[in-house]
């Protein structure tokens, strides 16, 4: 199930909703649906599947095994839990990730083109209004109609009711959707891959220490939904672990869908050259579809870094120039010491060879 709320101001924001309608019947601007039971509240509003007589049947999602041309019907319970009456909008529309992987619908003003747009309610419309008083429902019944040239795979999508209350000078409406997978038979492909991969690396003061980050684009480029699973380490240049290996699951990837993370690997030593390794699995069909998948292939991929210990680098070669400025002035003082041993010499041979005067007696 899934909420949302919007609000926008009658006044000042009227130039903004003018655009944000806009952007949303161009398809710029989708809002997403976090998890949610219900709207909360005096009005708020619950909707989930239901069996033929109309009651909850306790399932969470709609889930169908389909084939192109075939019509499936069901149910859709629609409940006012607040208490006041409210008039709702039924529909249905597409599923899409959101940056941070989340499950979402699209906005009530964006026209689906996939799953949603197979959905005729009960009264042959894509759009229902009605009113509930109450504690009152509605099961609302629908009709799915698979294209004759829809393609294999999963399809996603939802099936929304929407309340929309005036409050003051602000108007809330209230979303509440339930997803809706649609599996046609057919080439079912599994296809996880690491499409971006880039690592970098922070040094500390100590040389045995210093912090790897990775971040990874993972994309489903299947036709069926996934859910990814990480395996993240730091290894050496020689292929030694670094880290102990971390284990991340992402969110289920609808097909086409794709979700940047960056993860810290953890401390490691500044040992030049450091590689961050991701090793890519899936945890397999999540939609519940009937029709299974085949296994998705791993994937391994790598991203070097460099780790220099700079600190311990400059301390080798403020040594090294110590040592050979040393080097350099003992050779200067030897040379200058054999130079005046040479002048001493020179000057006493030079004493010795001239000659010496003699004193005579006067008459």
């Amino acid at each position: 199930m899934f909420e949302t709320r919007t609000r926008t101001g009658a006044l000042a924001l009227r130039t903004l909703i003018a655009l944000t309608a806009t952007l949303l019947a161009a398809g710029l601007l989708t809002v997403a649906a976090p998890l949610a039971a219900h709207a909360d509240g005096a009005e708020s509003i619950a909707g989930g599947p239901c069996d033929d007589s109309g009651a909850s049947d306790g399932r969470s999602r709609f889930t169908y095994d389909a084939v192109p041309g075939q019509q499936v019907s069901d149910c859709y319970l629609v409940e006012n839990t607040g208490t006041v009456s409210q008039r709702v909008t039924v529909y249905a529309t597409d599923a899409f990730n959101t940056e941070a992987g989340d499950f979402a619908l699209l906005d009530g003003a964006a026209s689906p083109t996939d799953a949603g747009a197979w959905i005729a309610l009960e009264d042959g419309s894509a759009r229902m209004q009605f009113d509930l008083a109450a504690g009152d429902s509605r099961p609302v019944r629908f009709t799915l109609t698979v294209p004759a040239d829809a393609g294999p795979g999963d399809h996603a999508g939802g099936l929304i009711v929407s309340a929309q209350t005036p409050s003051d000078q602000i108007l809330v409406d209230r979303r509440v959707g339930t997803r809706m997978y649609v599996r046609v038979p057919g080439e079912l492909q599994s296809l996880l891959n690491i499409t971006g991969m880039t690592a970098t690396y922070t040094p500390t003061l100590n040389p045995f220490d210093g912090t790897a980050n990775v971040t990874l684009t993972v994309t489903n480029q299947g036709n069926v939904a996934l859910a990814p699973t990480l395996v993240l380490y730091a290894k050496s240049f020689f292929g030694s672990d670094l880290t102990e290996r971390r284990l991340e699951n992402l969110d289920e990837l609808l097909p086409g869908a794709s979700r940047t993370v960056t993860y810290d690997l953890g401390p490691v030593g500044q040992y030049v050259y450091v590689d961050a390794a991701a090793s890519l699995y899936s945890r397999g069909d999540q939609t519940g579809a009937a029709a299974a998948v085949p296994e998705a292939p791993q994937v391994d991929r790598n991203a070097g870094m460099w780790a220099v210990p700079w600190i311990l680098v400059g301390i080798l070669l403020l040594a090294a120039l110590a040592v050979l400025i040393a080097r350099w002035r003992r050779r200067r003082d030897d040379r200058r010491a054999a130079e005046w041993m040479a002048f001493t010499q020179a000057e006493a041979e030079r004493a010795a060879a001239a000659p010496r005067e003699t004193v005579g007696s006067g008459a």
